[in-house]
């Protein structure tokens, strides 16, 4: 990249960063301190408000830069991601958005333990909501340091680092300082830019190609060396058995992981009622799928402009084929709208990065204070207020996120979401729909149920190929791999509901029939809701 491409970007980015935390200090000068405005936001958001936020929320790294890049890479095959995504809140809406908006306060297990024993629930849900949201924090600091090496001229390596260590410093400020109120107008003004910038890509494409998609896909197909099968399934998914397994696995994780993302369900607790909770699906539906069906335009436009190999040699993985065909659609490299609609890309790209990281950073921290800390703390200790220990648990996590996203930094940051989904569909899905829909549920079916979606799913991600046995792995040196498919969903979200129901079979204790009716109430006509 060009002096000039460095330095507009480093301006826009330096504006942006500048917009959110000023946005931040005026939210923590106004914020009263309370548990309720912390994780909540004071339940004041409008049903827009929050469809945005919830599409600021969703529409990550891994939608921006990787959807498209797999798609330049695999054509048809990595098209499924968006997909897969795109479905999975019909699922959302369907079954749990005016549910858990009736039945909880601020975090998945607020829902859970509304019928059990509070305390094994809470420990096992917060353990799991902070694994899912560790995972999917690693996703956006490898997007982060993706897009600064591009940036940079892709070989700075140290810039790389610096860039995961100063995303995870800035999201530990918006949680601590601003909340959910600061951390929703973020993602709000983030998803006005990225849905601008998407528009605009997509429209210089089509125009590209006059508006003939056909001639867009053919162009594709020719210029990424795989001819017609670029178009039809298999490039990536249809080799053999495994790979036809692990697409379907895959696409399990991506369509019932939505519904168990700890930062997607505590966006339901920000606005007053559960109707509002519903609308603001639909309004984030409308801007999601519009979302991603303009990904699939910029993929396919990024094989036929740039070329898959070119995107290849740029960054193995694809995650640099959004800005690369930014810089082409302006007119190339040295050329002034190059440069400028490159650096808007890139601004745009990053401050998706730092939004998200923001909302799930704050769904996380929630989870250790909320559930661990009031449930691990001794009556006779030192009590310190739910907010502060919060504050602290977005140090440690940011910290955590920071170690891991330097170790992953070159792996595929859709692939990576690909596995947060998989463990959110594995361990929280299956607790949170046994929780309100079987009468007979007992306490150690949801402390079975976490445990045996969370930690098979864990487990079958460190003996897979993502972590040992291929040159794109983790650890590429060793080779320790017993499970074959790089996605453990097909395997571990069955596990997660047959050990919930095991444990509820097998269960002494007889199950509350008057708090399951209580709460199937609550959870229908929303009366006694918070």
């Amino acid at each position: 990249m060009t002096r000039d491409h460095q330095t507009l970007a480093l301006v826009l980015f330096s504006v942006f960063i500048a917009v959110t935390l000023g946005i931040t200090t005026w939210v923590s000068r106004k914020r009263h301190g309370s548990a309720e405005e912390f994780y909540a936001g004071g339940r004041l958001f409008s049903p827009l408000e929050n469809g945005f936020a919830i599409a600021g929320d969703y529409m990550s790294a891994a939608s921006f830069l990787g959807i498209s890049g797999l798609i330049a890479l695999y054509g048809y095959d990595g098209m499924l991601y968006s997909v897969g995504f795109l479905v999975a809140w019909l699922v959302v809406l369907l079954l749990v958005a005016e549910l858990v908006r009736n039945c909880g306060r601020f975090t998945l297990a607020d829902v859970v333990a509304a019928r059990m024993a509070e305390r094994p629930v809470r420990i096992a849900a917060g353990t799991s909501s902070v694994a899912v949201s560790v995972l999917y924090l690693v996703a956006q600091m490898v997007g982060a340091g993706s897009l600064v090496a591009l940036l940079l001229g892709g070989s700075s390596e140290a810039a790389r680092s610096w860039t995961v260590i100063g995303v995870g410093a800035l999201m530990v400020i918006y949680v601590s300082l601003g909340g959910m109120r600061a951390t929703t107008w973020i993602q709000i003004v983030k998803a006005v830019l990225l849905m601008a910038g998407t528009i605009a890509l997509t429209v210089l494409v089509l125009l590209r190609f006059h508006g003939d998609v056909n001639s867009l896909l053919a162009t594709a197909a020719e210029r990424s060396g795989h001819g017609k099968d670029f178009l039809a399934p298999g490039l990536r998914y249809g080799g053999d058995w495994t790979s036809r397994l692990d697409f379907i696995s895959l696409g399990l994780a991506l369509v019932l992981g939505t519904a168990g993302l700890p930062h997607i369900l505590s966006r339901f607790y920000t606005v007053p009622t559960a109707r509002a909770a519903r609308r603001s699906v639909v309004w984030s539906i409308g801007l999601i799928g519009s979302f991603y069906l303009m990904t699939i335009v910029l993929g396919f436009g990024a094989a036929a402009l740039i070329g898959s190999d070119a995107v290849r040699a740029s960054n193995a993985s694809g995650n640099t084929a959004v800005p690369l065909l930014a810089l082409d659609l302006g007119g190339g490299a040295g050329s002034t709208g190059g440069t400028v609609l490159f650096a808007v890309v890139a601004a745009v790209a990053f401050a998706t990065i730092l939004a998200v990281v923001a909302g799930i950073t704050l769904a996380s921290s929630a989870s250790v204070a909320h559930d661990l800390y009031a449930s691990l703390r001794r009556r006779h200790a030192k009590q310190y207020s739910e907010v502060t220990v919060a504050r602290v648990a977005a140090a440690g996590i940011g910290a955590a996120a920071i170690g891991l996203g330097l170790l992953a930094r070159d792996l595929n940051v859709a692939f990576l979401v690909g596995l947060a989904f998989a463990v959110a569909a594995s361990a929280n899905l299956p607790v949170l729909l046994y929780s309100l829909f079987w009468r007979k549920f007992t306490t150690r079916g949801a402390v079975w149920s976490v445990y045996g979606g969370l930690l098979p799913a864990v487990l079958l991600v460190v003996v897979s190929p993502v972590v040992s046995g291929s040159p794109e792995s983790l650890f590429p040196g060793v080779d320790f791999h017993l499970f074959p498919l790089q996605n453990p969903g097909a395997v571990s979200i069955p596990l997660g509901f047959l050990a919930g129901w095991l444990g509820t079979v097998t269960s002494t204790e007889p199950p509350d029939e008057a708090r399951h009716a209580e709460t199937e109430v609550r959870a229908l006509t929303g009366a006694g809701a918070v």
